[in-house]
């Protein structure tokens, strides 16, 4: 239902800022935005490492795409971290192209896509 999803707030993260876990750890480095089909789509680049699990260290790059954005850093969270209102990509040959697109530019191993 390409269109008719329930637009969220998304809170942007701090860039460059490790999130630890009891496995290892991941981080957001780059925000970005991508034109496709007249819409605007919001993507962040991380890399995330594990190295403390049963299986031993290892990692990899990633996008992180929350959505086409329809209204870009209009607030403000208490913690002073901008909201951006975004519409989720649930069409999954839209998200199969964005992958290409993002992959295409971008030196990652996978798109996720929230």
């Amino acid at each position: 239902m390409e269109g008719q999803s329930a637009l969220l707030d998304f809170i942007h993260p701090v860039l460059n800022k490790a999130v630890r876990s009891i496995s290892g750890h991941y981080i957001l480095s780059q925000e970005k935005r991508l034109s496709y089909g007249g819409r605007e789509g919001l993507y962040f680049i991380g890399c995330g490492g594990v190295g403390a699990s049963c299986c031993g260290p290892g990692g990899c790059s990633y996008a992180l795409v929350p959505g086409y954005v329809k209204q870009w850093k209009y607030q403000l969270t208490p913690d002073n971290l901008p909201v951006t209102k975004v519409e989720p990509i649930w069409n999954k040959d839209v998200q199969k192209t964005l992958q290409g697109l993002i992959k295409g530019k971008e030196p990652v191993q996978q798109v996720n896509f929230e």
